[in-house]
C-alpha cells in the first residue's frame, strides 16, 4: 500500500479501487457509522496558498476520522525566515502523525516526505493535484459506473497541475484523455509520454474537435495562483477555450461538465453551462471529503492496509 500521496503516480490500479471503494462506502456510513482510524493522531496541514475546499474538506475529514487537526501557514513558520524544508521536516516528523501540504514548490513536498518519516498528501503544489484528480474520476466512476474507456475532454491551460495530474489519473484508470489547449500551453510532454496504465494522452489546439463525442468536459481556471502578472496574456490566448453552449452541442448528449472550482465565470466557464443540468461541479466538489477521507484511512488504518 502506498506510503504518501505526492502525484497519483504514487499508486496502482488496485490502490486506486481501494480508494474508490472506501470513498463509497464512507460517503454512504458519513453521519451513520463511527469510524475513528486517526483517533489519537495529530495531523499537520501546512497551507501557503489560500483554500477553501482543500482546507474545509481535509479539517472536517481529520476530525471525522477521529483525528486532530493542526493548520499550519508555511509563510508564518521558520521555514518561511530560511529554515530548510529538510530541518523543518525532521522535526515535525517528530510532533505529527501525518502531514497534508498545500503549497508552491513540489519539490518542498518531496522533501517533506523525505525526510519528515510520517505519511504526506499533497493537497497542491504549482505542478500536481493528485487529491483533485482522484475526486475527479471517483465522480466520473459515480456517474458512469466504469471509467475505462470514458471520453474526457479538458480544454483550457494544458501546462497546469489539474491537466498534469488528469494526464497521469486517466493512464492510470483507462481514460482516453483529450487536452485542447493552445501551442503556449501545451502539456508536458514527459507526462504525455509517461507509461502508465491503459489509459490514453492526446493534445490537439482544436477545441472543438476535443470535446466531439466527449462523456466529460473539464475546464480550471485561466489564471493560476502565482500567475496574476499573465492575465492578460492568459485570458486573450485561451478565449477560444471557453466551455460554452456552442462547445457542448459538439460533445456527446449527455456530456457531463466537471470543474475543480473556484470559477471564474465568464471567463473559462459561462453562467448557463456551470447552472445547467449537465454540470456535476458540485457534486465533484462534494467529493473532495468523501476521496481525501478515503486516503486517509487507507495510510492510517492497518487492517486496510493489510487488505
Amino acid at each position: 500500500m502506498f506510503k504518501n500521496l505526492l502525484t497519483v503516480a504514487d499508486i496502482n490500479e488496485r490502490e486506486l479501487e481501494a480508494i474508490f471503494k472506501q470513498a463509497a462506502k464512507l460517503k454512504q456510513e458519513r453521519g451513520k457509522v463511527k469510524y475513528q482510524p486517526l483517533a489519537g493522531k495529530s495531523i499537520g496541514m501546512i497551507f501557503a496558498k489560500s483554500s477553501t475546499r482543500t482546507r474545509v474538506s481535509f479539517e472536517v475529514g481529520i476530525q471525522e476520522l477521529g483525528g486532530h487537526p493542526i493548520y499550519l501557514e508555511q509563510g508564518r513558520m521558520q521555514v518561511g525566515r530560511g529554515e530548510t524544508m529538510p530541518d523543518t521536516a525532521k522535526v515535525l516528523g517528530r510532533y505529527l502523525h501525518g502531514i497534508v501540504i498545500r503549497t508552491y514548490s513540489h519539490k518542498d513536498v518531496q522533501e517533506l516526505a523525505q525526510y519528515s518519516g510520517v505519511p504526506v498528501i499533497n493537497a497542491l503544489t504549482d505542478d500536481f493535484h493528485p487529491c483533485q484528480a482522484l475526486t475527479d474520476l471517483f465522480t466520473m466512476l459515480e456517474y458512469s459506473g466504469k471509467l475505462a474507456g470514458l471520453k474526457l475532454a479538458y480544454v483550457g491551460d494544458g501546462n497546469s497541475n489539474m491537466a498534469n495530474s488528469l494526464i497521469l489519473s486517466a493512464k492510470l484508470a483507462g481514460v482516453e484523455l483529450t487536452i485542447a489547449a493552445p501551442e503556449t500551453y501545451a502539456p508536458r510532454q514527459d507526462l504525455m509520454q509517461y507509461r502508465f496504465g491503459n489509459g490514453s494522452a492526446r493534445w490537439v489546439t482544436d477545441p472543438m474537435a476535443a470535446v466531439d463525442g466527449a462523456d466529460y468536459i473539464y475546464t480550471d481556471v485561466w489564471v493560476s495562483m502565482g500567475c496574476e502578472a499573465e492575465t492578460e496574456v492568459r485570458l486573450k490566448a485561451l478565449k477560444p477555450y471557453q466551455v460554452n453552449a456552442e462547445m457542448l452541442s459538439h460533445a456527446a448528449k449527455d456530456v457531463k461538465i466537471l470543474h475543480c472550482l473556484p470559477a471564474h465565470r465568464g471567463e473559462e466557464i459561462t453562467d448557463e453551462v456551470m447552472d445547467s443540468t449537465a454540470s456535476i461541479v458540485f457534486d465533484q466538489a462534494e467529493n473532495r471529503l468523501h476521496v481525501q477521507k478515503a486516503i486517509l484511512s487507507l495510510l492510517f488504518d492497518a487492517k486496510l492496509r493489510r487488505d
